[in-house]
């Protein structure tokens, strides 16, 4: 049986161009896993394989795989860093026990570093922090340190100490055993000398030893005290202190380095080891129910307990699909079945493999604590549990955020439309913040993402992986539908013709929520006025009209229906009378209580050089944004606003043609508000409009 105590299921993650992915190559290199490392410039890389990836020189789906650091295995997930594809990041680090966090040197902590950062507080990922690029022009290691305080809120504890600034870094001081690791210009990483500290970093490197101490010695009381009264701690001691505090996220070692010139990797590589928790150290995984409330049960991280197992990213490949499982508790071998508890059905494990990247390893077997894949999986989803089906249970599910933005596509050749069909079911089961659906009017497919990028690698991904040439459509914003007065009304649902009729009365009213509230139900029907079998049909037949407001078509949301009197025939009645009855009053009385338009609002960061702040905030006043803060860095400024989705598109064009192309942002969707009477009437048109070309 494998030791689980030499197991470190860890995740990389940092804002888009941080260097993730070349830190990932380097490990992999260090660990032996390759022996030629690829570059991301030159579209060479390990871990990204797709063609989108090497092109555009970004992480667009994570990658797995496992390598082993002084007798320990590490499964290493490489996840994206673009704010598009956070989905990737979120439910990698919901399979994961810890992680490392990479900051740019001279970027700092970006505005998808704090994204990642919230999601992996979110999923109780211990980390440790890795502040890259330190040979860059501008890179500052205590800059960064000082960010990580002020914008994540989070207690950073220095562990190296940079040697020598941007092209003159030439190593770090290991501050626990007070030695200096210089690396030679040969680009070998093996290539260092552990030396003492130069002369001129003694007194800085005493003075940053002695904060570390002091900032992990309250771990244990027995070694504060001793250290109050003036007796240093041994570097084993610190160390017990350090992996315990960061096992409980009270801090985060870090470290500094320059991957690209593969200088510091080693350390963070040992820190992995000495500080970041085991498959056993964490807390287990809470058991739920089938709706998802939990059931008090929690998956023991145990290979003799029964099976748990939760399915976090499904990939097609060229060999069909590939389900990748963390395995929470028990045994996962070849040729037994297992059971899906969302689908009720068991299915048979056919080949496991051990992944890297694109390649891959058969096993036998897999146990506790393990990353994996499972070929040929017919009915698992993202998010779906896999138990021993003698003793089943589920796992909290995981929730994934609605998309923000659409676009209709369609095949350039009518023979494709079925091919596009089997490709598109494809490519939604590997991604659940993608979604397509149908027009009904128009007969149009209309795909649904988190951001341009996202739906314009889709559109990517259909041409080349699965050779589908379609037309595209301009994007759509996914407007919402609300309310904003209360409104009593009563209606009557009579049809009498040839056998038995059908008959129903409801006396409701119908009032607007807080944002975010949703749809709400209750009955308030006093003395059998509408028989209490009756009451679920009424809120079924109002929850069935949900997806389509009365003024453009668009989803109608936080508002609540109280029943609050009727009638019933006691032969025409039925469910069904009464959810027709209900479906007809939200026609009704939907148009009287006000409705209204709500727009997407988006969480918009922008990095431009100094000179061009008058020139991006008077755009962004355009757009209709809300400035929210500026601040100043070595480099430039970030800007923070909130700015309607709607005047968002194309806006990386606009804003490289104001910056001389040095300007950057990103966006994540925050909140619906009411639109402007003006933007409300104009998109109802568009809508009518495409509505009446559909009919002819």
């Amino acid at each position: 049986m494998t030791d689980l105590s030499l197991y470190r299921n860890i995740g990389i993650f940092a804002h888009v161009d941080a260097g993730k992915t070349t830190t990932t190559e380097r490990i992999l290199k260090l660990t032996g896993k390759i022996h030629k490392i690829g570059e991301v410039h030159d579209g060479e890389t390990t871990t990204d394989f797709m063609d989108q990836e090497r092109e555009r020189g970004i992480t667009i789906q994570s990658a797995a795989t496992t390598c082993f650091w002084k007798d320990h295995r590490f499964n290493i997930i490489d996840t994206p860093g673009h704010v598009d594809f956070t989905i990737e990041v979120y439910r990698s680090l919901k399979v994961l026990d810890g992680g490392i966090g990479v900051f740019c040197g001279s970027g700092g902590v970006e505005p998808q570093s704090e994204t990642n950062w919230r999601y992996a507080n979110d999923s109780k990922v211990s980390r440790v922090i890795y502040v890259n690029k330190l040979d860059r022009l501008g890179a500052d290691f205590y800059r960064v340190v000082k960010q990580v305080e002020t914008v994540l809120g989070a207690v950073p504890v220095v562990m190296t100490l940079p040697i020598g600034r941007e092209d003159e870094f030439v190593g770090v001081v290991d501050l626990l055993t007070e030695k200096a690791w210089i690396w030679d210009d040969s680009g070998d990483p093996m290539n260092y000398e552990i030396k003492d500290i130069p002369a001129d970093m003694v007194e800085l490197a005493a003075e940053w030893r002695e904060k570390l101490i002091e900032g992990v010695v309250d771990q244990d009381d027995d070694v504060m005290e001793k250290y109050l009264e003036g007796e240093t701690p041994d570097i084993d001691t610190i160390k017990r202190c350090i992996r315990k505090g960061t096992i409980k996220m009270d801090f985060f070692p870090t470290y500094c380095g320059s991957s690209f010139k593969n200088k510091g990797v080693q350390l963070v590589l040992d820190a992995v080891i000495d500080y970041l928790p085991n498959p056993m150290e964490v807390n287990p995984q809470p058991e739920t129910d089938i709706e998802g409330n939990p059931t008090g049960e929690y998956a023991i991280v145990d290979p003799d307990r029964p099976l748990r197992a939760l399915a976090f990213k499904i990939m097609d490949d060229r060999f069909g699909a590939l389900t990748f499982l963390r395995v929470y508790s028990g045994r996962l071998e070849k040729g037994t079945s297992v059971l899906n508890t969302y689908t009720g059905k068991t299915e048979r494990i056919g080949r496991i493999v051990q992944m890297h990247a694109d390649s891959r390893e058969e096993v036998e077997s897999a146990q506790a604590g393990d990353i994996i894949a499972v070929l040929g999986m017919k009915n698992v989803q993202t998010g779906h549990t896999l138990c021993d089906p003698k003793a089943p249970a589920t796992l909290e599910p995981m929730v994934f955020p609605d998309p923000v933005i659409s676009l209709a596509i369609s095949p350039k050749d009518k023979g494709s439309n079925e091919k596009m069909g089997i490709a598109l079911g494809k490519m939604v089961s590997e991604d659940p913040s993608f979604h397509v659906m149908t027009d009904e009017e128009s007969g149009e497919t209309i795909l649904k993402g988190m951001g341009e990028l996202h739906l314009d690698i889709k559109v990517d991904i259909l041409k080349r992986t699965h050779g589908v040439e379609v037309s595209v459509g301009k994007p759509q914003v996914a407007y919402r539908e609300t309310i904003t007065r209360m409104v009593e009304d009563e209606y009557t649902h009579k049809k009498q013709s040839g056998g038995s009729g059908q008959y129903a009365k409801i006396i409701y009213t119908i009032e607007p929520l807080e944002p975010g509230e949703g749809f709400q139900f209750e009955s308030k029907v006093v003395g059998g006025k509408v028989p209490r079998e009756f009451w679920p049909a009424v809120e079924k037949g109002f929850k069935s009209m949900l997806d389509k407001g009365v003024l453009a078509g668009f989803p109608c949301l936080d508002f609540k229906v109280n029943l609050i009197d009727g009638d019933f025939h006691a032969v025409d009645s039925s469910s069904i009378a009464f959810e027709i009855a209900a479906k007809a009053a939200f026609r009704q009385s939907i148009p009287k209580a006000g409705p209204q338009l709500l727009e997407p609002i988006m969480k918009v960061d922008v990095f431009t050089p100094e000179d061009h702040v008058g020139d991006v905030i008077g755009d962004l006043n355009r757009r209709r944004g809300m400035i929210k803060s500026q601040e100043a860095g070595v480099t430039g400024v970030r800007i923070k606003a909130d700015v309607p989705l709607s005047e968002m598109f194309g806006y990386i064009g606009h804003l490289r043609t104001m910056t001389s192309g040095r300007g950057q942002f990103s966006m994540e969707f925050s909140h619906y508000i009411a639109c402007p009477k003006n933007v409300a009437d104009t998109v109802i048109a568009e809508v009518r409009e495409r509505e009446a070309a559909a009919k002819k």
